[in-house]
């Protein structure tokens, strides 16, 4: 027990979803600075999408990698040496459009520290977390993500007004240090699973192995050294491990292409003023904040009381999740008004985090021993649809300008909310086909 009497998972989680929601805070920032800088020096759209994008590179090349750094060295210490890293880089480097190379190394080693980060928070929530409160704890965890986003929308702004873009970089640079001083002062490593407190006091069902000889209990109380070995050839041809995948790409196709041309869409598809609008921008985010909380008690509810089965909670909550999201993303490009567009995104981000009590759980389902490294699998994907559907956004965008005289038409951004539309169809369709709640790795 620590901090104000929380059991010790409860404050590991508080401090995951804090992480979660600082390290969006960053993504939404870095968005919203340099759309402003580049604006100002006159980048061209393809030219934004391809700097907006260089982060997913750094991001997609470190996430297995992420999962078995934090499955050797431990996931906390891997956590805070990512936050460090990126923290420093966002401290160091200045904001300057015209300065390509140095802003492309920059994002590569942003996107490199933060692609070590959800692989070590899923392997600390393994380790601590018992399976009846995954759900929730999982949900309540990337939620920050969510919170983070609608924080950055709704401050960042003024902040870029008030002080410049390159004030956004110090004050997620000062936000990240903060974080790491909580971390490295509160978050501790769980007890070994055969200490008998560890079961008493509701740590999760098994901890990951940590070395490559992990100890294993006998029957007569003693214990013998058992080679553990990761078994990357059953995952990467598993599938409900691909379910998790496809969903995943999806997902993250659709969030990243919303989080970094929204701000766009608004300015040059509506012609309005993020300034001007007001709260309303963070909208789309706080709605993701809200339902991925409510996903996640649904679904620890629907288990915990047996109304269905893990599968068929999983299925339900994705399938639901992803069709609502696929209704909402299609209609978009049809709403001119402010109001109509922050419905339509709010509904679409909403339901798409609800879609997570689904597939972003059953890592831990399926392979609670190896939930970072199937995490790191997964996440591989989500980063891809970060680097495709970004940069292939401007290039759409600038074709579609060039057609279309403009940006100001519906006709202009048809194909670029059309495409995740049609995506989410197509994952739940998958997840139902393939997924399950069974664990089928020991």
């Amino acid at each position: 027990m620590t901090w104000m009497n929380l059991p010790n998972r409860y404050l590991i989680v508080i401090l995951t979803f804090v992480s979660t929601c600082v390290c969006y805070i960053e993504r939404v920032g870095f968005s919203i600075a340099y759309t402003v800088a580049a604006d100002a020096a006159g980048i061209n759209q393809s030219s934004k999408g391809t700097i907006l994008s260089t982060f997913y590179y750094g991001y997609a090349c470190s996430q297995v990698p992420g999962g078995w750094a934090a499955q050797k060295i431990g996931g906390r210490k891997v956590l805070l040496l990512s936050f460090v890293l990126w923290s420093l880089t966002c401290f160091l480097v200045p904001l300057d459009p015209n300065r390509v190379t140095i802003l492309v190394v920059a994002r590569l080693l942003v996107g490199v520290a933060q692609g070590f980060i959800f692989p070590s928070i899923h392997t600390v929530l393994a380790q601590w977390v018992p399976p009846h409160e995954r759900s929730r704890s999982v949900s309540l965890t990337t939620s920050g993500m969510y919170l983070g986003a609608a924080m950055g929308m709704l401050f960042l702004p003024s902040l870029v007004k008030l002080k410049g873009p390159e004030s956004v970089f110090l004050a997620e640079a000062a936000l990240g240090v903060l974080w790491s001083v909580l971390w490295l002062k509160y978050a501790t490593d769980p007890p070994r699973s055969e200490h008998p407190k560890a079961a008493a006091a509701g740590f999760g069902e098994s901890l990951l192995p940590t070395d490559a000889s992990p100890r294993t209990k006998m029957e007569n109380g003693g214990s013998t050294v058992k080679a553990t070995k990761i078994p990357w050839k059953k995952i990467l041809i598993s599938r409900p491990v691909w379910a998790i995948v496809v969903n995943n790409f999806t997902f993250h196709y659709a969030l990243y292409v919303l989080m970094n041309w929204l701000p766009t869409y608004f300015e040059q598809g509506l012609q309005l003023s993020l300034q001007e609008m007001g709260s309303s921008k963070m909208m789309p985010y706080l709605n993701m904040f809200l339902f991925s909380n409510i996903g996640g008690i649904v679904a620890d509810h629907l288990i915990i009381k047996r109304v269905m089965s893990v599968t068929k909670t999983r299925k339900f909550l994705n399938t639901v999740g992803f069709i609502v999201a696929s209704i909402a993303l299609l209609a978009l490009p049809i709403f001119r008004t402010s109001g109509g567009a922050i419905l339509c995104s709010s509904v679409a981000l909403g339901f798409l985090a609800l879609g997570r009590a689904g597939f972003a759980v059953n890592h831990m389902d399926i392979a609670p021993r190896y939930a970072g490294i199937v995490m790191g699998v997964s996440n591989t994907a989500g980063t891809l649809a970060g680097i495709i559907g970004v940069d292939m956004t401007g290039r759409l965008l600038e074709a579609a300008k060039i057609e279309y005289s403009g940006l100001s038409s519906p006709e202009s951004w048809r194909a670029v909310f059309f495409i995740p539309g049609w995506l989410c169809i197509f994952s739940s369709f998958i997840f139902l086909v393939f997924s399950t709640g069974e664990r089928i790795f020991d």
